[in-house]
């Protein structure tokens, strides 16, 4: 026998209530590390996932555009090139370099514009292009049909129009308000102020030369229509309360029965900001096609309808991912939806009415997580995805009606993952 043996025994002997503690001890550590290890491998699990999920998201939007931008003929980025490359655009271009380093928001405009289109700008006049191929064109002059893309050279120039309206009322939202006592130093307040004649000249340059280019059209219907949509995204600004950059802030709901209130005021704000252009460019698109009215109210509603999914589905990944952005959209679907359900989240909102930045935008957030906010803004998503879907029952089969369901299965896609 080995003197390890023998000392084991002797151990064991002596010592039993040592013995068994230290296997009880050895018990509960085992147990511990198997349940680490196993919630380790689960958090892996899911991060991946939640990983794979957020790629596969991004993947559905950027191909179903991708492809339907091959439908139309290129890319619709190079649609604005023109004015892109004009000498004023150049010039401004020079001048947002003296503005790096500031805090002013016409930066993070200019890369959103540049990065990020394909989320707020091209794709307004890919639907356009798109819409225009779907519904083809009636008794026009062949001369001015685009052979490639299947469209009028009128509904590509209209596309344009309605991306530079787009930008100009981006850029133009990147507007300062500069108060007299504001605690800015005397650098940094000349900056804003450079900063704020930028964005003025900016988009007021691109908005002159959409007007001059819709003048262009020849048709007094489609200025009206076009017209009465940048008079919408004016409008807009006028909707819900606001701090004193501009930021909306939900209104207080009326007393007694406020059942409807979260949605109309959302409507209202989303459909004067973007749904309304649009909505009018879609039905102008098919006016210059020869296009019947009844064809071209369902032009609008098309437009209308996939404008608030997409608006929905945006405002419900800011609230889930608890994006410091959402302060700047604190009237987002959700939000609203749990104001008309509970009202006191209001105290914490109103924070805000001197600035947003006062905000707890985290708590905000977690009551709204908890409430019924996040389940009706998908529920909203789905409504206004599918009546988007039933407009496009009323065109022909083809493969720009069939980009156009790629794009609305997209967003569906999108807010299912959330």
């Amino acid at each position: 026998m080995s003197a390890n043996m023998a000392v084991l025994r002797f151990w064991r002997k002596n010592n039993p209530v040592a013995l068994w503690k230290s296997y009880d001890i050895f018990q509960i550590q085992r147990t511990i590390c198997v349940s680490a290890q196993k919630k380790f491998l689960l958090d892996e699990k899911k991060a991946t996932a939640a990983a794979i999920a957020a790629t596969n998201k991004k993947l559905n939007w950027n191909r179903a555009l991708s492809e339907a931008e091959k439908i139309v003929g290129y890319p619709t980025s190079f649609l604005s090139l023109r004015w892109l490359l004009s000498d004023e655009i150049a010039n401004i271009a020079l001048h947002l370099r003296k503005l790096v380093g500031s805090n002013h928001p016409l930066l993070q405009t200019a890369k959103n514009i540049v990065f990020n289109g394909h989320n707020n700008i091209q794709a307004f006049g890919l639907i356009v292009l798109l819409i225009s191929k779907a519904a083809g064109h009636l008794h026009v002059n062949h001369i001015e049909e685009d052979k490639s893309a299947g469209v009028l050279h009128s509904q590509r120039a209209l596309a344009e129009i309605t991306e530079m309206i787009r930008t100009s009322s981006l850029i133009h939202k990147g507007l300062v308000n500069i108060n007299a006592d504001s605690p800015l130093g005397a650098a940094e307040m000349d900056r804003m102020t450079f900063g704020n004649k930028i964005a003025l000249l900016s988009g007021d340059y691109l908005l002159s030369n959409s007007c001059v280019e819709l003048a262009g059209l020849r048709n007094q219907d489609v200025v009206f229509l076009i017209s009465s949509a940048v008079a919408d995204i004016a409008q807009a600004e006028f909707v819900a309360r606001r701090d004193d950059q501009n930021f909306p802030i939900p209104s207080i709901p009326p007393e007694g029965d406020c059942t409807g209130y979260a949605l109309k005021e959302w409507e209202l704000l989303n459909i004067y900001g973007a749904g309304s252009l649009l909505a009018k460019s879609c039905q102008s698109t098919l006016k210059l096609a020869g296009h019947s009215m009844e064809i071209q109210q369902e032009g609008y509603k098309f437009g209308q309808h996939l404008s608030l999914a997409w608006q929905a589905y945006l405002d419900l990944a800011l609230c889930v991912n608890k994006d410091e952005t959402i302060l700047h959209n604190l009237c987002a679907a959700p939000i609203m939806f749990h104001v008309e359900h509970d009202p006191s989240i209001l105290v914490e909102l109103e924070k805000g009415l001197k600035s947003v930045e006062n905000v707890d935008y985290l708590k905000v957030l977690e009551i709204v997580t908890a409430g019924p906010g996040i389940e009706l803004t998908k529920e909203l998503v789905k409504e206004h995805s599918r009546r988007a879907m039933e407009v496009l029952n009323v065109f022909k089969e083809n493969d720009a009606r069939k980009a156009l369901s790629n794009i609305i299965s997209a967003i569906d896609v999108c807010h299912s993952n959330v």
